[in-house]
C-alpha cells in the first residue's frame, strides 16, 4: 500500500488555499483555509488598529450619573406641574409640549443608550446624538404622512418665516471669467461666486475625507456630484453652473484643498501615539492642559481599507456608500426646494451639523460591518438609521414635487449614464466571476500536469506499463482487494 499523497505532491500550496481553488468537500483543506483566513483577518486589524496604553482611571467625568439625571427631571417636571401656571395658549402649549417629550427622551438616550464606537470627547456625546438621530427620523416620517400643503405648512410652527415659496438663485448666466464689458470689475463674476458656500465646501470635504478616509472615494464622490449637477439642472436651477464653478472653483480648489487637508490630518491621526492618563495622575499644570486638549481627539485610531476589488460583497458596499453619500447630497439641495427653506435658512445649517456629527460614527459601523463580520453579526445602530433617513428625505422629495423628480433627463446624459453602469456592469461581471473562472479553469489544468496518475508511475523493473481500461477507472487488482477487505 503506497503513503497518501502530501499537500507538496498534489501541487496545493498556501496560495491556492487562500484563493479558494480546492475542493470543498475536503474538510483539512477547509479547515486549514479557514485558519488562514481567520489569521489573515486578525493580522489585517492588527495592522490597521494602533495600539492604545490607558492607565484605566474612571473619575467623576466618566459616570454615567443615571440617577442624578432622573432626580434633576422629576424636579423640572414637579416644577412644571406645580409651580408654574399653565397658559390659555393651545398652540404654545402644544409646541412645549413636544419640546418636552423629546428631551424627555434625549436623557434617556443619554443615560440608558448602547454606546457606539467612539469614546472621546464623551460616551454620552455620542449617545445623544443617536438619539437625536432617532428624533430625526421621526420629524420625517411625520412630514412623509401629511399633505404637501400641510407638510409646508407645518414649517411655519418652528419658523413662521417658512412655508412660502422663495426663488432659486440661478448660478449660471454669464460664464465669463474675465468680463470686458464691465470696465469697473471684469471679473465680477468671480467675486459672485466667492460666498459663503466656498469655505462650507472646504470644510464639509474636509469632514468627509475624515468620515471615510481613502483619497479614491473621496475624489470619485466629489466628481461624480459635478456630473449630477450636469444631469439635473433642468431640474434645479441652482445646479446650472458656469463650467468654471464646476471645475475649477469645486473640484479643484475647494474639494480637492479639503481632501487634501483631511488626508494630512488622518495621517497624524495614524501616526499619534495614544496614551491615556488621568488628569490627576498629570503632576505639571502644562500636561493637565494638554490632557485636556486630547480630550477632544480619537481614543483611537482605526486605519480604513476598503479594498473594495478585494470581493464582490466589498464592491457591492463600496458602490452603496457612493450611492448613499450622493443621494444624501443631493436630499440637501431638493429637500429646501420642495419644503421652500432658504438655502441660509438655520435648519439647512443644522442638517448639515447633524450629518457631521453622525455620518462618522456611521461609516466606522459600515467599515467594522464590512472588514469583521465575524464579531460584527449586524448593521450598527447609527449606520441603519442614516441609511434610513437618507431613503425618507428621498420619500418626502418625490411625494412633495414628483413634477420636478419626473422631468425627463436629456438624451445625451442618458446615454452617458447607462454607458457608465453598463462598463460597471461589465467590469464587475470580469473582475469577480469570467476572471476567477479562469484562474479556476488555468489550476486546474496545472495541477492535473503536475500530478501523475497511477497508471503513469513506473513499474518495480523500471518500465511503464499500460493498464487495462477497468484499472485506469478502479485501479489494480491488488488495490481492489486491499479496499475490499
Amino acid at each position: 500500500m503506497s503513503k497518501p499523497e502530501s499537500k507538496k505532491s498534489t501541487g496545493i500550496n498556501a496560495e491556492q488555499v487562500d484563493n479558494g481553488f480546492l475542493d470543498p468537500g475536503d474538510s483539512d483543506l477547509n479547515k486549514t483555509k479557514m485558519m488562514k483566513q481567520t489569521s489573515r483577518e486578525s493580522l489585517h486589524r492588527k495592522n490597521t488598529e494602533c495600539e492604545v496604553y490607558d492607565d484605566g482611571t474612571n473619575t467623576f467625568f466618566w459616570r454615567a450619573h443615571a440617577v442624578t439625571v432622573l432626580l434633576l427631571l422629576t424636579c423640572a417636571l414637579v416644577y412644571v406641574t406645580l409651580l408654574e401656571e399653565t397658559p390659555q395658549d393651545t398652540a404654545y402649549n402644544t409646541k412645549r409640549g413636544i419640546i418636552a417629550s423629546i428631551l424627555v427622551f434625549l436623557c434617556f438616550g443619554v443615560t440608558q443608550a448602547k454606546d457606539g464606537p467612539f469614546t472621546r470627547p464623551h460616551p454620552a456625546y455620542w449617545r445623544f446624538w443617536l438619539c437625536v438621530t432617532v428624533v430625526y427620523e421621526l420629524f420625517l416620517i411625520f412630514i412623509l404622512f401629511q399633505t404637501v400643503h400641510d407638510g409646508r405648512q407645518f414649517m411655519k410652527y418652528i419658523d413662521p418665516k417658512l412655508g412660502v415659496p422663495l426663488p432659486e438663485r440661478d448660478y449660471g448666466g454669464n460664464c465669463l471669467m474675465y468680463d470686458p464689458g464691465n470696465a469697473s470689475d471684469p471679473f465680477h463674476n468671480i467675486w459672485d461666486k466667492m460666498d459663503g458656500f466656498v469655505p462650507a465646501h472646504f470644510l464639509g470635504w474636509y469632514i468627509k475625507t475624515l468620515m471615510i478616509r481613502d483619497w479614491w472615494m473621496c475624489m470619485i464622490i466629489s466628481v461624480m456630484f459635478e456630473f449630477l449637477e450636469y444631469s439635473l439642472e433642468h431640474q434645479l436651477p441652482n445646479f446650472s453652473e458656469c463650467w468654471w464653478d464646476h471645475w475649477i472653483m469645486d473640484v479643484l480648489v475647494c474639494n480637492s484643498l479639503g481632501i487634501y487637508c483631511g488626508m494630512k490630518a488622518l495621517a497624524w491621526l495614524s501616526m499619534k501615539p495614544y496614551q491615556w492618563q488621568g488628569l490627576w495622575n498629570i503632576p505639571t499644570y502644562k500636561g493637565k492642559i494638554k490632557r485636556i486638549a486630547f480630550q477632544f481627539t480619537p481614543y483611537s485610531w482605526v486605519k480604513f481599507e476598503w479594498k473594495p476589488a478585494s470581493n464582490l460583497r466589498r464592491w457591492l458596499a463600496v458602490l452603496g456608500i457612493i450611492f448613499m453619500f450622493l443621494l444624501a447630497e443631493l436630499n440637501t439641495f431638493y429637500l429646501k426646494f420642495v419644503l421652500w427653506m432658504p438655502p441660509e435658512h438655520y435648519l439647512v445649517l443644522l442638517r448639515l451639523v447633524f450629518f457631521v456629527n453622525v455620518g462618522g460614527v456611521a461609516m466606522r459601523e459600515i467599515y467594522d460591518f464590512m472588514d469583521d463580520p465575524k464579531f460584527h453579526k449586524k448593521l450598527g445602530q447609527q449606520a441603519w438609521l442614516v441609511a434610513a433617513i437618507t431613503v425618507t428625505e428621498f420619500l418626502i422629495v418625490l411625494k412633495y414635487d414628483p413634477n420636478t423628480i419626473m422631468l425627463p433627463i436629456p438624451f445625451f446624459i442618458m446615454q452617458c449614464w447607462f454607458l457608465g453602469i453598463f462598463l460597471i456592469f461589465i467590469w464587475t461581471m470580469w473582475r469577480f466571476f469570467i476572471r476567477d473562472i479562469t484562474l479556476r479553469y488555468k489550476e486546474t489544468r496545472r495541477r492535473k500536469q503536475e500530478v501523475p496518475s497511477d497508471w503513469e508511475r513506473p513499474s518495480g523493473n523500471g518500465s511503464t506499463a499500460a493498464p487495462t481500461g477497468r484499472s485506469k477507472l478502479n485501479g489494480s487488482s491488488e488495490t481492489l482487494r486491499y479496499r475490499k477487505s
